[in-house]
């Protein structure tokens, strides 16, 4: 999209309600400095507040009466940047696949990586001829610029335009020393080509490890300017690779609700979009079926599981009077349900701005190269330019001071640095990979160096999220496997996750018998006819006897659910079910405890079973019954402690939390909300990789800044040289070649990691 178009969308948008806000979409911003730029110019007008978050290249705006959308999108482009209000949401009806959401920001994806496959082609040839003298045939040099100028010109433009319009709005970053010396070192390279020495048949580039003046017509430096070009453009590749799932949370989390629903119109069903209900709409819930929005239950009575939102392990019964929230599982019998909120005001949607919220309030970290080039690019400029006027008043000669002058843009040309990060990430990333860890970019790993509290969440994190049958209590003179094979022949024809743990266990025992005249009673259990026998299981006996009674209580007390077997009239056993803690947690915890942090467990459970749950793998500090609204309230607390605060869950009541955490965490076991929310995935999840996450981060991040310092640190070093005209230029190629290998090395050494 070009500025124009971007002003003309403007024009035809209509002046806004007083004190309103937009959200949009801003284009052409290369590194965290742009987003600031934008947001300085946009809160500069009268009235205005505004946010621009660079990872997801929206702003989000606050503006008074009296100033148009308009107006603010001409503000963003005079600023030299393209803005536009978002297309309308598409509805869930429209949603059904995800590549109608994916599908507008590929294209862009494609052509950069299409730029960087094609240039990295060419660059090939052109840096091997020029560091493998074996290789120089007559007029190489020709082939070498034939291949080497699309690559600058061509494959370098975004970062040309990005240079140009940065140098307009008087800012220099990345973009203006890679395109200055890349441009300079193509230049210096024609000139010597067809003005000079260079282009003469039978032209060798040998390598002369020795420091003397050199004349600048017999030297070419296309290997630099393509070699930078490819290195810069594959970085960033991968950057943009990783903002395109920006957002993906916020997705995943409307996509979890229910697409379509039966609706109760003069007494008959009809199936209608979810976006068409009304508030007071009646529509009906089979069992398995989604909720489809926030509403009273007016008929009928089922289980609902709300795990995936609240936490809650267990399904909640419900009945006539009670509340459900959309996107909740119907777990048992059919429901009749009262629809109390519906679009932007369900408590999914408010959770889906809670994650956006928390990612926009989320500092984003600028790079560390772009940090360090705010100070290192004026100053090589201005070497530069101090060294051409040096030159030419001391000598007079206009080649000579050009020489070195363009020498000094070379030598500081970041080679090294385009490599720098990109190549930590990716073996960094893919060593993760292996080790079931997914890191989402650099910008998360600063986190991990800081972090000393771990918050975790309870369901499907530290345990697994299913309900098992725990203990098996028989009355004397009952034998266990004849009571758990009996109520597992009832429970068998539930629904209810806690009937089918039930059933689960006494089917390992052996094959069950048929359950008959089988009733379930709401709220309370089932009952029915096997073997003869009348049995019943649940809550379903008005008195127990006191050893039976003792069981229920002490396997309540350890937040299990106790359920009461008996037969015939008389009460035989309790059943605790729990969900089970994983085996490998405690350890997971112990690891890290040796890391330095904190762990909290955080979780929307009742506070008897998280209690349990905590001393069964060691964690001190329990925060119990909160809503998903609190989890994010509990980690900001954490942070107003001055605690650098990690969580770790998996389901989409964890997905705020994820994005307003230090740093996110995700199970990959868990949901896409939650999976998209976080900094790193843990795919296999097995809570012990979030220590081993939290240490490959820290390695990775380490071996990145090593990287940075290494390749700054040969541009400092070098700069003297360039600037006194004692730079050989094969010193200069071999030098740069060999900063590279040792960045490359250098982050090798990260597939050791253990």
């Amino acid at each position: 999209m070009t500025s124009t178009a971007g002003a003309t969308t403007a024009a035809e948008t209509p002046i806004a309600d007083p004190a309103a806000e937009v959200e949009l979409l801003i284009g052409g911003m290369t590194c965290a400095s742009c987003a600031a730029r934008v947001e300085k110019k946009l809160n500069r007008m009268e009235g205005v507040t505004a946010t621009v978050n660079y990872a997801t290249e929206k702003a989000r705006v606050s503006y008074p009466a009296g100033v148009e959308v308009a107006d603010l999108i001409a503000t963003v482009v005079k600023t030299g940047y393209t803005a536009e209000e978002p297309a309308p949401e598409p509805t869930p009806a429209d949603t059904g696949t995800d590549s109608g959401v994916e599908a507008p920001r590929d294209p862009e994806l494609a052509a950069l990586r299409h730029r960087l496959l094609i240039s990295a082609l060419l660059a090939v040839p052109v840096v091997l001829l020029a560091m493998v003298p074996s290789l120089q045939f007559d007029n190489w040099q020709w082939l070498s610029l034939t291949l080497a100028a699309p690559v600058v010109v061509w494959g370098g433009a975004p970062l040309h335009r990005a240079a140009w319009t940065n140098l307009r709005h008087g800012a220099a970053t990345m973009d203006t020393l890679v395109s200055v010396g890349t441009l300079a070192a193509l230049g210096w390279s024609l000139w010597a080509l067809f003005f000079g020495d260079a282009g003469m048949p039978g032209m060798r580039h040998p390598f002369e490890l020795t420091v003397s003046r050199t004349d600048g017509s017999s030297a070419i430096y296309l290997e630099v300017a393509a070699g930078v070009t490819v290195f810069i453009l594959l970085g960033r590749y991968l950057e943009a690779r990783s903002k395109r799932r920006a957002g993906a949370a916020l997705r995943a989390l409307m996509e979890m609700g229910a697409k379509d629903v039966a609706v109760l119109r003069d007494g008959r069903e009809t199936r209608i979009p979810v976006d068409r209900l009304a508030v007071g709409d009646r529509f009906v819930v089979r069992p398995g079926e989604k909720v489809a929005t926030d509403g009273t239950v007016v008929e009928g009575v089922s289980a609902v599981d709300a795990s995936m939102l609240t936490g809650e392990s267990v399904p909640v019964d419900v009945g006539p009077g009670d509340t459900v929230t959309g996107a909740t599982v119907n777990a048992g019998g059919r429901l009749v349900v009262e629809a109390t909120r519906i679009g932007a005001d369900t408590r999914l949607a408010r959770m889906a701005r809670l994650v956006e919220d928390a990612q926009n309030g989320k500092a984003q970290v600028q790079r560390l190269a772009d940090r360090i080039s705010g100070i290192f690019v004026p100053v090589v400029l201005l070497i530069a330019t101090a060294t051409f006027g040096g030159w030419l008043g001391a000598t007079g000669d206009t080649a000579a001071a050009f020489t070195a002058a363009v020498a000094v843009l070379i030598i500081a040309c970041p080679c090294a640095l385009g490599l720098a990060t990109p190549t930590a990430l990716m073996v960094g990333t893919g060593r993760g990979a292996q080790l079931g860890i997914l890191i989402k970019g650099p910008e998360v790993l600063e986190s991990t160096r800081r972090v000393d509290t771990v918050v975790l969440d309870k369901t499907g994190t530290v345990t697994t999220g299913r309900m098992t049958l725990q203990t098996v209590y028989a009355a004397e003179g009952t034998d266990e496997r004849e009571l758990l094979r009996l109520a597992g022949a009832l429970e068998h024809a539930s629904e209810h996750p806690v009937a089918q743990a039930v059933a689960a266990a006494a089917v390992e025992n052996g094959p069950l018998p048929a359950a008959e005249h089988f009733e379930n009673v709401p709220g309370r259990g089932v009952r029915g006819r096997v073997e003869g026998h009348e049995v019943a299981v649940g809550r379903l006996f008005d008195s127990l006897p006191a050893e039976l009674a003792r069981a229920r209580d002490e396997a309540e007390r350890d937040g299990r659910t106790a359920v009461v077997v008996g037969w015939d009239g008389e009460a035989r056993g309790v059943l605790a079910v729990a969900d089970a803690v994983k085996e490998t947690s405690p350890e997971a915890v112990r690891a890290l405890r040796a890391l330095g942090l904190t762990p909290v467990l955080l979780t929307g459970d009742n506070r008897a079973v998280a209690e349990s749950v905590a001393r069964a793998v060691g964690i001190d500090e329990v925060i119990a019954e909160v809503l998903p609204e609190d989890k994010v309230a509990e980690v900001r607390r954490l942070q107003g402690e001055g605690r650098v605060v990690a969580m770790v869950g998996d389901g989409v009541n964890d997905a705020a939390a994820l994005a307003a955490a230090d740093l996110g965490l995700a199970m990959g076991t868990g949901t896409d909300a939650a999976i998209e929310a976080s900094d790193l995935t843990l795919v296999r999840g097995d809570l012990r990789v979030a220590a081993d996450a939290i240490r490959l981060s820290r390695r990775t991040l380490a071996t990145i800044k090593g990287n940075l310092v290494w390749a700054f640190g040969y541009n400092v070093a070098a700069l003297p040289l360039a600037a006194a005209g004692l730079l050989n230029p094969m010193i200069a190629g071999a030098t740069m070649a060999f900063s590279s290998v040792f960045v490359v090395t250098n982050s090798l050494r990260l597939r050791s990691f253990r």
